[in-house]
């Protein structure tokens, strides 16, 4: 069996308590390897590891070039692996090898990539205007590291969010203990060991593996973690910020969605039936800003969905290994029940199912679900409201615009949300009324390295990606310098406090 280890202070280790635990594929339910199951102790020592090379090492010192330099060789490393990556990728995951091929592993070290050097563009330095009352003064910001950085990950896209995670707390100057998921985290493992073999200081990266209730909450109270970055669920996101509290951490959260998906009356009809069927089941669902909300304009509703119906045959559920599947299973067997009684809540509701709701056949003994589509469902039923991370589609019908802003509105999320239609300018407006922090035209799922990716109210707080996501790193420092000099008699505000002689 083989067994990985875990990066702690620039050594791969095993954990203190001696323990592992498997990784399951969760397409053929199969052991894929063994990985440490960290405990307090190890998040101590990474803590630790992690504390000294930021307060003590030389990467938070280190130009920003240099840096920049190393943590390039580290990509350069992953990508002539990319192949075992790939494959690893989807066994791990439950997902489909065509899409760690085309997508996952070459797009997260693009991104990892354009973080890297797109933090050669943030201002360390920011002059501020010249100030002469009442006191001559040069003032200037500096933008500096926030120390050391938790990153807890998600399962869904365990490849992409290590890439999310490193690379600008990375580039920033920061240190790092990076907590992968527990059903995902091998990839992440072999990140850990490109770290090493391209040099990188000792602690400046540190990978624990284990359960989110040891491992992520000990990251989160742990008094030597500055600021904890955490993707999943908002309800585990809820309690990642009450643990940081304590200690006033910074927090980034990046949490779940249940997005609109408007398609308007005037829009290209062949488009937008194979961009929802993209905006639903791409990734089998499991997708924070997954379009699960499709809002259809009266005048198409009919024959959008009888569009649908025909093109969801062509989602090709089965294999992951094989290049031609489209859809993989869902992540574990709880989750497949989770999924499982969604769609027999939406019926009880009343919504009408217009395809799959059961287990496909034919397909191996992984945890399956039919790509599903129910019709008629209104606001008030689970599958409009709550997030089921799975594929799952949910229409409903409207009439007016202000009608579909409403309903697109009627949420505790905002993760992102799509308007289809050929009036831009019109669509422009549409998105402008969305609550959302990303609102795809004529398109869905497109992230990209130099734009915000984050959302409004329940769906989190802050920003990764682009300039924005970099700048979530660091700390910003007001420095005053006196251009008065030796002159007691200026500096009258010190009488403030005491009378002179």
């Amino acid at each position: 069996m083989d067994v990985r280890r875990m990066l702690i202070g620039g050594e791969l280790v095993e954990a203190a308590n001696g323990r592992t635990f498997e990784v399951v594929d969760p397409c053929r339910v199969e052991t894929v390897g063994r990985v440490p199951q960290a405990g307090p102790e190890d998040v101590d020592r990474a803590v630790a590891a992690a504390r000294r090379a930021f307060d003590e090492g030389p990467w938070p010192g280190m130009p920003a070039e240099e840096r920049a330099r190393l943590l390039l060789d580290v990509a350069d490393r992953l990508e002539a692996r990319q192949d075992e990556l790939m494959a690893l990728e989807s066994r791990q995951s439950g997902i489909p090898i065509r899409k760690t091929t085309l997508m996952d592993i070459p797009v997260g070290l693009e991104m990892f990539r354009a973080m890297v050097r797109a933090s050669l563009r943030v201002a360390r330095y920011e002059p501020l205007p010249w100030i002469d009352f009442p006191a001559v003064s040069w003032n200037f910001v500096l933008r500096e590291p926030v120390g050391v950085c938790a990153g807890i990950c998600a399962w869904n896209f365990p490849w992409l969010f290590t890439m999310w995670k490193s690379a600008p707390a990375l580039a920033m100057g920061n240190t790092l203990v990076l907590k992968p998921a527990s059903y995902t985290p091998l990839t992440a493992l072999e990140f850990a060991r490109a770290c090493v073999e391209a040099g990188l200081p000792p602690g400046v990266v540190n990978v624990v593996t284990g359960g989110g209730g040891t491992v992520g909450a000990a990251l989160c109270e742990h008094p030597g973690v500055d600021k904890v970055s955490f993707t999943g669920s908002t309800e585990v996101g809820r309690e990642v910020q009450q643990r940081a509290a304590a200690t006033v951490k910074r927090v980034t959260l990046e949490l779940g969605g249940k997005s609109p998906n408007i398609v308007l009356p005037d829009a290209d009809l062949a488009l937008a039936v194979d961009g929802a069927l993209f905006a639903a089941f791409f990734n089998a669902g499991q997708a924070c800003e997954a379009g699960t909300r499709l809002l259809l304009h009266e005048a198409i509703h009919d024959e959008f969905l009888e569009r649908l119906r025909e093109r969801v045959r062509l989602v090709r559920v089965g294999d992951t290994a094989d290049f031609e599947t489209t859809m993989g299973p869902v992540i574990t067997e709880g989750q497949r029940r989770k999924v499982e009684e969604y769609i027999r809540s939406a019926r009880e509701e009343g919504a009408t199912l217009l395809c799959g709701g059961g287990r496909p056949k034919d397909v191996p003994p992984g945890w399956f679900v039919e790509p599903t589509v129910f019709a008629g469902v209104t606001p008030g039923m689970r599958i409009f409201r709550e997030e089921i991370f799975g594929p799952v589609l949910a229409v409903t019908r409207f009439g007016t615009l202000d009608e579909a802003v409403a309903l697109a509105n009627d949420t505790t999320y905002g993760l992102a949300a799509a308007v289809w239609s050929r009036d831009t300018l019109g669509a422009l407006d549409l998105a402008r009324r969305i609550r959302a922090g990303t609102v795809w035209i004529n398109d869905y799922h497109l992230i990209n390295a130099d734009a915000p990716f984050g959302g409004y109210k329940q769906s989190g707080r802050g920003r990764e990606l682009g300039r924005y996501g970099l700048e979530e790193y660091t700390e910003i420092k007001h420095v005053h310098v006196d251009q008065i000099g030796p002159d007691r008699d200026r500096k009258f505000w010190f009488d403030y406090v005491m009378n002179r002689e």
